[in-house]
C-alpha cells in the first residue's frame, strides 16, 4: 500500500470482511489463502478508490532493503517500473517473486485459470524487459 495509513485500513477492513463471512469459509485448511484473497481484494478497492500518487518517503527505503536488491537506484527503478503495470499484472509479480506463490496457487488465490495466471505473468515479464531495455540502466 506504500504507506501505513492505508496499510492500516486495508489490515481493518480484512478483518471486518473475513470475520463478517467467515461463514463462507468451506475448507479451513484453506483459511490462508481465503484471508490472503480477501487482503489483495481490500488492496486493490483501496487503490481504486484513492488513485493518487504516492510519494517516495524514508520509510520506503526501509521496504526496498528488504527486497534484498542491495543497490537502491535499482531498486526504486524496479518498484517504479511494477507499479507501472495494470493491477492484475502487479498481482501476478508480487505473489510469483516477493511471495515465492506457484501458478497453480496463485490462479486458485485470484481464482482465475492456470493458463490465464501464466499469460498474465508472462506479459508483464515481457512489459518489464521491454521498459528495462528502453531505459538507460542497459548502458
Amino acid at each position: 500500500m506504500k504507506n501505513e495509513n492505508d496499510a492500516l485500513d486495508v489490515v481493518q477492513e480484512v478483518a471486518y470482511r473475513s470475520f463478517k463471512k467467515i461463514d463462507t469459509l468451506k475448507n479451513p485448511e484453506f483459511f490462508k489463502t481465503w484471508l490472503l484473497k480477501i487482503a489483495i481484494t481490500c488492496s486493490i478497492d483501496l487503490v481504486r478508490k484513492n488513485k493518487r500518487v504516492v510519494q517516495l518517503n524514508p520509510q520506503y527505503e526501509e521496504t526496498l532493503q528488504d527486497t534484498g536488491v542491495n543497490d537502491i537506484s535499482l531498486s526504486i527503478t524496479l518498484q517504479y517500473m511494477i507499479d507501472q503495470l495494470n493491477e492484475d499484472e502487479k498481482s501476478m509479480v508480487i505473489l510469483r517473486y516477493y511471495e515465492g506463490y506457484s501458478f497453480k496457487e496463485i490462479a486458485d488465490l485470484l481464482d482465475i485459470p492456470l493458463g490465464t495466471a501464466k499469460t498474465i505473468f508472462y506479459r508483464a515479464i515481457r512489459k518489464l524487459r521491454h521498459d528495462f531495455k528502453e531505459g538507460d540502466l542497459c548502458e
